[in-house]
């Protein structure tokens, strides 16, 4: 991994069992086939940022990880639990919704856009899954609020309407509120595709603070800068296929496949 002064990222070699585990994912959309048997392991601690161009299965594997999008065939395990499933005998069988609820407070998302309640305030927004979903009191729930908020450098915002934040303070209220539920896994789908060019480094720097603390993530971005300083391994997704992986010494500087040279050549 090349590194940097302000943003060294280092974990240890991996070792156990995956935190994440993709085996033979599918995924169609009608007649089109998204993803194609994706397999990828992700240990814990480790950043992995995916790249790929648009299109190409990234958010859609994102969104199969927490159960958003269901595969079409294949197997994502999260913490040696099979996501959306039960396993009875030697058949799967679909989990009902509120198992898979459950299931999703290990994966924290953090989406494009922000995707805040405009009703409620920073605080409100943050404490309503935490009570609603793992039935945590008011109390408990505004104080881990409060330490989440803080992390992101935004607890002086936790009264406020999310009308009121720019663009790149609201999605770090979305970066705390999917940290308010302590998941072991961070998905983020391009989380600063929306943003003024001006406010995308506040967002890549709580992201490049939580990768410090030992927080697995797994990011779609099209920030270079980032997976070069930040990534331990970082993936090239082509039509729904992993075409490299590897660390960014790699897979950026020195890619192996002719489909990865091309891309990482037309965003540099």
């Amino acid at each position: 991994m090349n590194a940097t002064e302000s943003t060294t990222h280092v974990t240890e070699a991996p070792k156990g069992d995956p935190i994440v585990r993709i085996i033979d994912l599918h995924k169609s959309f009608g007649a089109v086939e998204v993803l194609k048997g994706v397999d990828l392991e992700v240990h814990r601690g480790q950043v992995v940022v995916l790249l790929g161009r648009s299109g190409s299965g990234k958010s859609t594997m994102l969104r199969c990880i927490n159960h958003l999008e269901r595969p079409s065939s294949g197997t994502v395990i999260v913490e040696g639990e099979v996501i959306g499933h039960r396993i009875k005998g030697d058949k799967l069988h679909e989990l009902p919704p509120s198992a898979i609820a459950r299931q999703r407070t290990k994966t924290g998302m953090v989406f494009q856009s922000y995707n805040l309640f405009p009703h409620m305030t920073v605080m409100e927004n943050l404490i309503e899954a935490p009570r609603r979903v793992k039935g945590v009191d008011k109390g408990q729930a505004m104080a881990d609020a409060l330490e989440a908020l803080e992390e992101v450098g935004m607890a002086h915002k936790a009264d406020v309407y999310p009308s009121t934040l720019s663009g790149g303070q609201q999605q770090r209220v979305a970066i705390a509120r999917a940290l308010v539920m302590k998941p072991s896994v961070m998905l983020f789908d391009e989380p600063t595709s929306a943003l003024d060019p001006e406010l995308v480094g506040e967002v890549l720097g709580v992201m490049k603070r939580l990768a410090t603390t030992g927080m697995t993530m797994i990011v779609v971005t099209h920030e270079i800068g980032f997976a070069r300083g930040v990534a331990d391994e970082v993936v090239f997704m082509s039509e729904g296929r992993l075409v490299e992986q590897g660390p960014p010494s790699q897979v950026i500087d020195a890619p192996v496949h002719e489909a990865t040279r091309t891309f990482i050549s037309s965003i540099l």
